[in-house]
């Protein structure tokens, strides 16, 4: 019996000579079709999926206070500021700021990261940073302090600064909101800020999804 050998250069038409979806063993991709703007994924040894691009951080804002001020704050309602030195740019949607209180633009997880510069005339004393947060949209509870202190040295204007943050979990922007309080420790001690530059501020950055 004879035998009739292929030649090894003759082309099949995979549009015409083929059914169904070529499996990802046989060289193919083992899908029927795909979403635009998604990417191939292995999801085992031998089976692809159409999947999501991740995006990197998607919502950065920073706040600031804009003044300086004495006197305890509970919360700071006032003297607060996008930060708009020339170069900056937020991230997103950014914060919205309403008497003192901070919703979010989306939900997720989101760092919450302040930094506080205080003064005082007098020594042995010290000043209180708190992040408060809400899951209710009523009640607040201080969740990460800051207290530098003022306890060497003497005579007027000391300065001493600290910072604190959080992770906070935002899995409804209408109840999970964010707030900050100042507590002094005595009325010598005052809040340092500016409307030019970032000293007091907040800067809130989403990392994650909820």
């Amino acid at each position: 019996m004879a035998l009739t050998r292929l030649g090894l250069n003759q082309a099949i038409n995979l549009a015409t000579n083929t059914t169904g979806t070529l499996a990802v063993a046989n060289g193919g991709t083992g899908l029927a079709s795909g979403t635009s703007g998604q990417f191939l994924k292995f999801t085992g040894t031998t089976t692809l999926a159409s999947n999501a691009v991740t995006p990197g951080i998607t919502e950065y804002d920073i706040w600031r206070i804009s003044t300086g001020f004495t006197g305890d704050a509970n919360p700071i309602t006032s003297n607060l500021e996008r930060c708009d030195d020339t170069g900056f740019e937020k991230i997103g949607t950014g914060m919205t700021e309403s008497s003192g209180v901070f919703t979010f633009p989306s939900t997720g997880k989101y760092i919450v990261h302040c930094f506080w510069e205080f003064g005082a005339n007098l020594t042995n004393y010290y000043s209180g940073g708190i992040i408060q947060t809400t899951t209710d949209n009523a009640t607040y509870t201080a969740k990460s302090y800051c207290e530098p202190g003022f306890y060497s040295g003497g005579g007027n204007s000391m300065y001493n600064n600290g910072s604190n943050q959080l992770l906070f979990d935002v899995t409804n922007t209408s109840t999970h909101k964010v707030r900050f309080q100042i507590d002094h420790y005595n009325n010598s001690t005052y809040v340092i800020g500016a409307s030019d530059k970032n000293i007091t501020h907040f800067a809130f950055i989403k990392v994650g999804d909820t």
